[in-house]
């Protein structure tokens, strides 16, 4: 005879599942006494929140499927911003909570929550389980749904007498059953993928704009390849960096608001857009008539309700990206030269440089290179959400997929601490980074305690501007510089982190900033750096609001 709860963590261990993050409470207390005696690895964090979090984060940095554990009410509500974050960027999540027993559903029980009711528009798909017998079969296809396809968060929710419920169980699981409509194509129709060959090798200045999509599949040595036999500049979207290293010479750096000038230009420019893996953001097109407006727009994505739903379309390709570049590479027959439209973007990107100042000032910008330049390619980046990510995005040079995690199509503050906990998990090996703002970071500090109980040797820079700064800037720049409670009073970070028994140290000084992060670095555990910054600094460039992609404003430039 086994329990709903042990049949739930000997379904997690065929899953591959080796760690969870979770915050324990009544309702889960079942699942909590079989992990007492489990070989999976249960993280105790500060927040239900973070949990989320750092599951997403572990998703990102492995490829594989994070899991969070909740209780019932407060606690399954805590993990909706960090489902509703992985949803929006398409991360593998499972999540499961606790709920009060089957017959007090509805009746307003203590710590009772519909949160499948809640999740319902942020999930791939969630469950309600009223049957022990149901178990072991709903946690399969959660995972299989979680990670085929269009990959995203799915929940399970756990009433605590189906989890106590006691059930003769033979260690079988079935199969997941195959849900009517969902059904993911993999393999691309071969006639759409010859007419996107057949384009690619007649256009004379085309763009690949590749995005998150081509890091889910592993495809980012087929857009190298595709790139470099048919010579074709690629643009990588914010969820992108590091499908193609950022010192290729086919590079274009990120578009959209905060891109770089010589990406905006060539898509702007360009007379094919080969688009694979994105999904035509906001962020990214500007006002969407101006975008690419004289292209043939060839559309890769696994998700059919993505092509064509923000910008029209010529050559549509639903499939799995890996899957269709390696058939497409697969008939490519003749290497098109176009030095024209090559020089035509060497000119642009010889005009306007990323802006990095070099008057000795403690500027973001020189912090992040030199991060970089110390690492030489090694590690995983987390960002927090608003300036420091920005800046992080254009002036760190990404070299491979999966070491670069950030909250993009939802922007959540808070985001970067717990997702980096999540990563030195899943690749313990590797040095772990997280780039915050002073605003960003406040939102889940308390995460402090879960990295100084684990000693996770995560390095935490924080780019202290004491300001909201995105916000800031946008007051400065559309609203008169009427800062209207963005302005935040001063913090001792290092006082903070030290109380958690976490060393750190502040700098003031731009001339202290190599050896503040080899300090970080190589430091054996966890540290924290408070880079006092240039207050209003800014970054650039930027479209505005409402404007077309070419319409930057760039005030260092030239």
């Amino acid at each position: 005879m086994r329990s709903g709860a042990g049949i739930l963590l000997e379904g997690l261990g065929e899953q591959g599942v080796t760690t969870i993050f979770g915050y324990p409470g009544a309702a889960v207390l079942p699942v909590y006494d079989e992990l007492y005696d489990s070989a999976i690895r249960h993280v105790l964090v500060r927040h239900e929140q973070a949990a989320a979090h750092a599951a997403d984060g572990y998703a990102r940095a492995s490829g594989k499927t994070g899991v969070c554990l909740a209780t019932s009410g407060p606690g399954a509500c805590n993990l909706v911003t960090g489902i509703a974050t992985a949803y929006m960027d398409s991360v593998p999540m499972v999540a499961l909570t606790g709920q009060v027993p089957t017959m007090s559903l509805g009746n307003d029980a203590f710590q009772e929550a519909d949160i499948t009711g809640i999740t319902a528009p942020v999930t791939k798909q969630n469950y309600l389980v009223k049957r022990t017998e149901d178990l072991a079969g709903i946690v399969r296809e959660a995972f299989f749904i979680s990670r085929t396809g269009r990959c995203g968060p799915v929940l399970i929710d756990l009433p605590r007498d189906v989890l106590e419920t006691r059930i003769e169980h033979d260690g079988e699981h079935p199969e997941p059953i195959v849900r009517k409509g969902y059904r993911p194509i993999r393999r691309g129709h071969r006639v759409q993928i010859e007419k996107a060959v057949a384009a690619l090798e007649h256009a004379e200045r085309p763009v690949i704009y590749a995005g998150g999509g081509v890091v889910a599949s592993g495809a980012a040595a087929e857009v190298v390849a595709l790139a470099e036999a048919s010579l074709i500049p690629v643009t990588t979207t914010l969820m992108g960096l590091g499908i193609i290293p950022g010192n290729h010479p086919l590079n274009l750096g990120m578009p959209g608001m905060h891109g770089t000038r010589y990406a905006n230009t060539a898509i702007t420019e360009c007379d094919l857009l080969f688009a694979v893996g994105v999904r035509f953001d906001d962020r990214v097109t500007g006002r969407i008539e101006t975008f690419a407006p004289d292209a043939v727009i060839v559309h890769i994505d696994i998700d059919p309700a993505e092509i064509g739903k923000n910008k029209p379309v010529d050559i549509p390709i639903v499939g799995d990206a890996k899957a269709v570049l390696a058939e497409m590479l697969g008939l490519m027959q003749k290497r098109r030269e176009r030095d024209a439209w090559l020089s035509r973007i060497s000119r642009v990107k010889a005009e306007h440089p990323l802006c990095c100042p070099t008057d000795g000032a403690l500027r973001p910008q020189r912090i992040i290179r030199d991060l970089c330049s110390l690492l030489g390619g090694t590690g995983i980046i987390a960002s927090e959400v608003g300036q420091n990510q920005m800046w992080t995005a254009q002036h760190y040079c990404f070299r491979r997929p999966r070491t670069w995690l950030s909250s993009g199509g939802l922007g959540t503050m808070g985001y970067g601490l717990p997702a980096a906990m999540g990563a030195h998990f899943a690749r313990p090996d590797e040095p772990v980074c997280v780039i915050a703002g002073d605003g960003s970071l406040q939102m889940n500090i308390q995460e402090l305690g879960t990295i100084a109980q684990y000693s996770i040797p995560v390095k935490i820079l924080v780019l202290n501007n004491r300001y909201l700064g995105m916000v800031r800037q946008w007051q400065e720049l559309f609203y008169d510089r009427r800062y209207a409670f963005t302005d935040l009073p001063p913090m001792d970070f290092v006082g903070i982190s030290r109380a958690y028994g976490i060393e750190g140290e502040t700098v003031e000084a731009g001339e202290d900033v190599r050896s503040a992060l080899s300090n970080a670095l190589e430091h054996a555990g966890p540290y924290l750096v408070d880079f006092r910054i240039e207050r209003e600094e800014n970054v650039f460039p930027m479209v505005p609001p409402g404007a077309a992609i070419d319409a930057m404003i760039d005030p260092g430039a030239g």
